[in-house]
Protein backbone atom coordinates (compact mmCIF):
# COMPACT_ATOMS: atom_id res chain seq x y z
CA UNK A 1 0.00 0.00 0.00
CA UNK A 2 1.07 3.64 -0.35
CA UNK A 3 2.55 6.17 2.05
CA UNK A 4 -0.77 7.77 2.98
CA UNK A 5 -3.70 7.54 5.34
CA UNK A 6 -6.72 5.76 3.88
CA UNK A 7 -10.45 5.76 4.55
CA UNK A 8 -10.51 2.03 5.20
CA UNK A 9 -8.59 2.02 8.47
CA UNK A 10 -8.41 4.01 11.68
CA UNK A 11 -5.58 6.53 11.91
CA UNK A 12 -3.80 4.31 14.44
CA UNK A 13 -4.07 1.27 12.16
CA UNK A 14 -2.88 3.34 9.22
CA UNK A 15 0.13 4.62 11.13
CA UNK A 16 1.14 1.12 12.21
CA UNK A 17 0.67 -0.22 8.68
CA UNK A 18 2.77 2.51 7.10
CA UNK A 19 5.52 2.07 9.70
CA UNK A 20 5.70 -1.68 9.10
CA UNK A 21 5.86 -1.14 5.32
CA UNK A 22 8.72 1.35 5.55
CA UNK A 23 10.72 -0.76 7.99
CA UNK A 24 10.23 -3.92 5.92
CA UNK A 25 11.34 -2.11 2.77
CA UNK A 26 14.45 -0.80 4.53
CA UNK A 27 15.38 -4.31 5.62
CA UNK A 28 14.84 -5.68 2.10
CA UNK A 29 17.01 -2.93 0.61
CA UNK A 30 19.85 -3.76 2.99
CA UNK A 31 19.60 -7.44 2.14
CA UNK A 32 19.33 -6.92 -1.64
CA UNK A 33 22.81 -7.77 -2.91
CA UNK A 34 21.92 -6.46 -6.38
CA UNK A 35 21.58 -2.94 -5.00
CA UNK A 36 24.76 -0.85 -4.92
CA UNK A 37 25.74 -0.28 -1.29
CA UNK A 38 25.83 3.50 -1.67
CA UNK A 39 22.37 3.42 -3.20
CA UNK A 40 21.18 1.13 -0.41
CA UNK A 41 22.41 3.61 2.17
CA UNK A 42 20.59 6.42 0.37
CA UNK A 43 17.35 4.44 0.21
CA UNK A 44 17.28 3.27 3.83
CA UNK A 45 18.06 6.76 5.11
CA UNK A 46 15.01 7.98 3.19
CA UNK A 47 12.96 5.28 4.93
CA UNK A 48 14.05 6.68 8.27
CA UNK A 49 13.03 10.18 7.22
CA UNK A 50 9.61 8.90 6.19
CA UNK A 51 9.24 7.14 9.53
CA UNK A 52 10.13 10.33 11.37
CA UNK A 53 7.67 12.27 9.25
CA UNK A 54 5.01 9.69 10.12
CA UNK A 55 5.48 9.81 13.89
CA UNK A 56 5.73 13.61 13.80
CA UNK A 57 2.30 13.76 12.21
CA UNK A 58 0.77 12.11 15.31
CA UNK A 59 3.25 13.46 17.85
CA UNK A 60 0.58 15.18 19.92
CA UNK A 61 -1.29 11.96 20.71
CA UNK A 62 1.48 9.34 20.51
CA UNK A 63 3.25 8.63 23.80
CA UNK A 64 6.05 6.82 21.99
CA UNK A 65 6.86 9.76 19.74
CA UNK A 66 10.08 10.93 21.41
CA UNK A 67 11.58 7.46 21.50
CA UNK A 68 10.67 6.50 17.94
CA UNK A 69 11.71 9.84 16.46
CA UNK A 70 15.13 9.58 18.14
CA UNK A 71 15.42 5.90 17.18
CA UNK A 72 15.13 6.50 13.45
CA UNK A 73 17.12 9.73 13.61
CA UNK A 74 20.06 7.92 15.20
CA UNK A 75 19.75 4.94 12.87
CA UNK A 76 20.02 7.24 9.84
CA UNK A 77 22.93 9.15 11.37
CA UNK A 78 24.92 5.94 11.69
CA UNK A 79 25.10 5.87 7.88
CA UNK A 80 25.30 9.61 7.22
CA UNK A 81 29.04 9.75 6.49
CA UNK A 82 28.61 7.41 3.51
CA UNK A 83 25.77 9.43 2.01
CA UNK A 84 27.50 12.76 2.75
CA UNK A 85 30.59 11.72 0.79
CA UNK A 86 28.43 10.67 -2.16
CA UNK A 87 26.40 13.89 -2.01
CA UNK A 88 29.59 15.95 -2.01
CA UNK A 89 30.62 14.60 -5.42
CA UNK A 90 27.10 14.94 -6.81
CA UNK A 91 26.92 18.54 -5.60
CA UNK A 92 30.29 19.41 -7.11
CA UNK A 93 29.31 17.85 -10.44
CA UNK A 94 26.13 19.89 -10.44
CA UNK A 95 28.14 23.01 -9.74
CA UNK A 96 30.36 22.41 -12.77
CA UNK A 97 27.43 23.25 -15.02
CA UNK A 98 27.76 26.80 -13.66
CA UNK A 99 31.52 26.92 -14.21
CA UNK A 100 31.62 27.78 -17.91
CA UNK A 101 33.34 24.58 -18.96
CA UNK A 102 36.07 24.62 -16.30
CA UNK A 103 36.65 21.25 -14.68
CA UNK A 104 38.66 21.94 -11.51
CA UNK A 105 39.91 18.37 -11.74
CA UNK A 106 42.13 18.42 -8.64
CA UNK A 107 39.17 19.35 -6.45
CA UNK A 108 36.96 16.65 -7.90
CA UNK A 109 39.68 14.02 -7.63
CA UNK A 110 40.07 14.69 -3.93
CA UNK A 111 36.30 14.54 -3.33
CA UNK A 112 36.07 11.25 -5.25
CA UNK A 113 39.03 9.85 -3.33
CA UNK A 114 37.32 10.62 -0.03
CA UNK A 115 34.11 8.99 -1.24
CA UNK A 116 35.91 5.89 -2.47
CA UNK A 117 37.85 5.52 0.75
CA UNK A 118 34.58 5.17 2.61
CA UNK A 119 33.02 2.94 -0.02
CA UNK A 120 35.96 0.53 -0.13
CA UNK A 121 35.99 0.00 3.62
CA UNK A 122 33.56 -2.85 3.08
CA UNK A 123 33.95 -4.41 6.50
CA UNK A 124 33.03 -1.23 8.36
CA UNK A 125 30.11 -0.56 6.02
CA UNK A 126 28.87 -4.13 6.44
CA UNK A 127 28.99 -3.75 10.21
CA UNK A 128 27.10 -0.49 10.07
CA UNK A 129 24.43 -1.98 7.79
CA UNK A 130 24.12 -5.04 10.02
CA UNK A 131 23.61 -2.78 13.01
CA UNK A 132 21.10 -0.69 11.07
CA UNK A 133 19.15 -3.83 10.16
CA UNK A 134 19.13 -4.86 13.84
CA UNK A 135 17.73 -1.47 14.79
CA UNK A 136 15.03 -1.77 12.14
CA UNK A 137 14.00 -5.22 13.36
CA UNK A 138 13.95 -4.09 16.97
CA UNK A 139 11.93 -1.02 16.06
CA UNK A 140 9.45 -3.11 14.09
CA UNK A 141 8.74 -5.28 17.12
CA UNK A 142 7.41 -2.20 18.91
CA UNK A 143 5.07 -1.06 16.12
CA UNK A 144 2.18 -3.35 17.01
CA UNK A 145 2.13 -1.75 20.46
CA UNK A 146 1.84 1.80 19.16
CA UNK A 147 -1.39 3.47 20.27
CA UNK A 148 -2.79 6.96 19.82
CA UNK A 149 -4.79 8.93 22.38
CA UNK A 150 -7.15 10.36 19.76
CA UNK A 151 -8.79 9.38 16.51
CA UNK A 152 -9.83 11.07 13.29
CA UNK A 153 -8.47 14.51 12.52
CA UNK A 154 -7.66 15.09 16.19
CA UNK A 155 -4.94 12.45 15.88
CA UNK A 156 -3.04 14.46 13.27
CA UNK A 157 -4.09 18.06 13.96
CA UNK A 158 -1.32 19.02 16.39
CA UNK A 159 1.50 17.40 14.41
CA UNK A 160 0.32 18.79 11.08
CA UNK A 161 -0.13 22.32 12.42
CA UNK A 162 3.10 22.28 14.40
CA UNK A 163 5.09 21.39 11.29
CA UNK A 164 3.36 24.14 9.32
CA UNK A 165 3.89 26.74 12.06
CA UNK A 166 7.55 25.84 12.42
CA UNK A 167 7.92 26.09 8.67
CA UNK A 168 6.66 29.70 8.83
CA UNK A 169 8.95 30.55 11.74
CA UNK A 170 12.09 28.97 10.31
CA UNK A 171 11.45 30.70 6.98
CA UNK A 172 11.46 34.05 8.78
CA UNK A 173 14.56 33.04 10.76
CA UNK A 174 16.40 31.98 7.60
CA UNK A 175 16.01 35.35 5.90
CA UNK A 176 16.78 37.22 9.12
CA UNK A 177 19.90 35.28 10.10
CA UNK A 178 21.13 34.39 6.59
CA UNK A 179 23.19 31.44 7.88
CA UNK A 180 23.52 27.92 6.43
CA UNK A 181 22.21 26.54 9.72
CA UNK A 182 19.05 28.65 9.59
CA UNK A 183 18.28 27.68 5.99
CA UNK A 184 18.90 24.03 6.84
CA UNK A 185 16.40 24.25 9.71
CA UNK A 186 13.83 25.67 7.33
CA UNK A 187 14.53 22.93 4.83
CA UNK A 188 13.92 20.23 7.46
CA UNK A 189 10.50 21.68 8.30
CA UNK A 190 9.64 21.95 4.61
CA UNK A 191 10.61 18.30 4.14
CA UNK A 192 8.43 17.17 7.05
CA UNK A 193 5.60 19.24 5.60
CA UNK A 194 6.07 17.41 2.30
CA UNK A 195 5.78 14.06 4.06
CA UNK A 196 2.65 15.21 5.89
CA UNK A 197 1.00 16.32 2.67
CA UNK A 198 1.80 12.93 1.15
CA UNK A 199 0.26 11.18 4.14
CA UNK A 200 -2.87 13.36 3.97
CA UNK A 201 -3.26 13.59 0.21
CA UNK A 202 -6.56 11.72 0.44
CA UNK A 203 -8.03 14.68 2.34
CA UNK A 204 -8.28 16.95 -0.69
CA UNK A 205 -6.39 15.33 -3.53
CA UNK A 206 -6.09 18.29 -5.88
CA UNK A 207 -4.89 20.80 -3.28
CA UNK A 208 -2.70 18.38 -1.34
CA UNK A 209 -0.95 17.20 -4.50
CA UNK A 210 -0.44 20.77 -5.67
CA UNK A 211 1.04 21.81 -2.33
CA UNK A 212 3.05 18.59 -2.18
CA UNK A 213 4.60 19.40 -5.55
CA UNK A 214 5.45 22.94 -4.46
CA UNK A 215 6.91 21.71 -1.18
CA UNK A 216 9.06 19.23 -3.09
CA UNK A 217 10.35 22.03 -5.33
CA UNK A 218 11.13 24.23 -2.32
CA UNK A 219 12.79 21.36 -0.48
CA UNK A 220 14.97 20.65 -3.51
CA UNK A 221 16.16 24.25 -3.69
CA UNK A 222 16.90 24.35 0.02
CA UNK A 223 18.53 20.92 -0.15
CA UNK A 224 20.84 22.12 -2.93
CA UNK A 225 21.63 25.18 -0.84
CA UNK A 226 22.53 23.02 2.15
CA UNK A 227 24.69 20.66 0.09
CA UNK A 228 26.59 23.61 -1.33
CA UNK A 229 27.10 25.03 2.17
CA UNK A 230 28.51 21.68 3.34
CA UNK A 231 30.74 21.48 0.25
CA UNK A 232 32.04 24.99 0.90
CA UNK A 233 32.81 24.20 4.54
CA UNK A 234 34.65 21.03 3.49
CA UNK A 235 36.79 22.85 0.93
CA UNK A 236 37.54 25.77 3.23
CA UNK A 237 38.48 23.53 6.16
CA UNK A 238 41.29 21.74 4.29
CA UNK A 239 42.30 23.91 1.30
CA UNK A 240 45.74 22.32 0.87
CA UNK A 241 44.17 18.98 -0.06
CA UNK A 242 42.27 20.40 -3.02
CA UNK A 243 45.10 21.61 -5.22
CA UNK A 244 45.46 25.00 -6.86
CA UNK A 245 44.53 27.90 -4.55
CA UNK A 246 43.23 30.04 -7.41
CA UNK A 247 40.91 27.25 -8.58
CA UNK A 248 39.66 26.78 -5.04
CA UNK A 249 38.94 30.48 -4.69
CA UNK A 250 36.94 30.43 -7.93
CA UNK A 251 34.91 27.46 -6.76
CA UNK A 252 34.17 29.08 -3.40
CA UNK A 253 32.94 32.19 -5.17
CA UNK A 254 30.80 30.09 -7.50
CA UNK A 255 29.27 28.31 -4.51
CA UNK A 256 28.43 31.62 -2.84
CA UNK A 257 26.75 33.02 -5.95
CA UNK A 258 24.79 29.83 -6.56
CA UNK A 259 23.56 29.74 -2.96
CA UNK A 260 22.44 33.37 -3.15
CA UNK A 261 20.44 32.59 -6.28
CA UNK A 262 18.82 29.51 -4.72
CA UNK A 263 17.85 31.45 -1.62
CA UNK A 264 16.35 34.29 -3.67
CA UNK A 265 14.27 31.82 -5.68
CA UNK A 266 13.12 29.97 -2.56
CA UNK A 267 11.65 33.07 -0.92
CA UNK A 268 8.56 33.75 -3.07
CA UNK A 269 7.74 30.05 -3.15
CA UNK A 270 7.99 29.87 0.62
CA UNK A 271 5.83 32.94 1.04
CA UNK A 272 3.06 31.34 -1.01
CA UNK A 273 3.23 28.02 0.81
CA UNK A 274 3.24 29.59 4.27
CA UNK A 275 0.94 32.55 3.59
CA UNK A 276 -1.88 31.49 5.93
CA UNK A 277 -1.69 31.76 9.69
CA UNK A 278 -1.52 28.32 11.33
CA UNK A 279 -5.01 28.43 12.88
CA UNK A 280 -6.65 29.37 9.60
CA UNK A 281 -4.68 26.73 7.75
CA UNK A 282 -5.66 24.07 10.30
CA UNK A 283 -9.35 25.02 10.13
CA UNK A 284 -9.35 24.70 6.35
CA UNK A 285 -7.67 21.29 6.38
CA UNK A 286 -10.07 20.13 9.07
CA UNK A 287 -13.02 21.01 6.80
CA UNK A 288 -11.41 19.08 3.95
CA UNK A 289 -10.93 16.09 6.25
CA UNK A 290 -14.59 16.03 7.24
CA UNK A 291 -15.65 16.20 3.60
CA UNK A 292 -13.23 13.47 2.53
CA UNK A 293 -14.58 10.57 4.56
CA UNK A 294 -11.39 10.26 6.62
CA UNK A 295 -13.37 10.73 9.81
CA UNK A 296 -12.34 7.69 11.85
Amino acid sequence: MSFRLTSGESVAEDVRRIAREQIDRAIREIEDERLDRREAVHQVRKRCKKLRGLVRLVRGVFDGYARENAWYRDAARSLSHVRDAEAMVETFDGLLAEAGGQQFSSIRQELVARREKLATDEQELKQRLDEFRRLMREGRERVDGWSLDACGFDAVAEGFTSTYARGRKTMKDAYTERTPEAFHEWRKRVKYGWYHHRLLRGVCKAEMQARQSELARLSERLGDDHNLAVLRATLAADPESFGDAADLEMVLGLIDRTRQRLERRARPLGRRLFAEKPKAFLARIRRYWKASGLSH
